[in-house]
This record gives structure tokens, sequence and C-alpha cells, in this order.
């Protein structure tokens, strides 16, 4: 398969499709995650960037450790994301989870 891939130059646009899959999967997590755990998904998010980020040091082959270094800094970005989704939520843009609502004698 990687000699496919290098003969027909291939390498490029296997890792730009892979890149568009991970980035797409993140968008999802970051909602879920943030629904079910809050914002302390966040440090899961960056357990789970440094582990990636590490991994693609340590494997040989340019495709996976591209991968793993995408997959790494997606996690990291997702982090900011996190944040975001917060907002969102407080906006009224996406649902809260009611068993985390906080309610307040303001309310």
């Amino acid at each position: 398969m990687a000699e496919l891939l290098a003969q027909y130059r291939l390498d490029g646009l296997l890792i730009g499709m892979c890149t568009f899959l991970i980035i797409g999967c993140f968008h999802p997590l970051v909602i879920k995650g943030e629904y079910y755990f809050g914002e302390k998904i966040k440090w899961w998010f960056l357990a789970a960037g440094i582990i990636f980020l590490i991994a693609s040091v340590l494997v040989e082959g340019i495709m996976l450790s591209s991968l793993l270094g995408v997959t790494a800094f997606s996690s990291f970005w997702s982090i900011k994301e996190v944040k975001e989704q917060v907002e969102r939520v407080r906006k009224g843009w996406f649902p809260a989870n009611p068993k985390r609502v906080k309610r307040t004698s303001e309310e």
C-alpha cells in the first residue's frame, strides 16, 4: 500500500483526507464531552494531546507520524473549543445537560 501511494505520489492526499476526518471527529467529541463532563473534559484533551504528540515523535514512518501529530494538535485545539462550547451553551445555542446545570437564586 505504501509503495502504491509513493508511486502515484498520493501520500499528501491521504494525509490531507485523514486530517479532514480527524478534525471532523473532534467537533462532536468537544460537543458531547462538554455536555456530559463539562469544562473539565479539557484535561482529557490535554492528556490525549500529549500522548499523541509523544507517539508522533517515537514512531517511524512519515504517514503515521503525521497523523499522530495532527491528532495531537487537534486535541490541543479542542481545549480552546471546549471553552467556546461552554459559552455557546451559556448563550443557548446548544443544550445544557440538565443533570449538570447549576441553579442560582438569581434565575
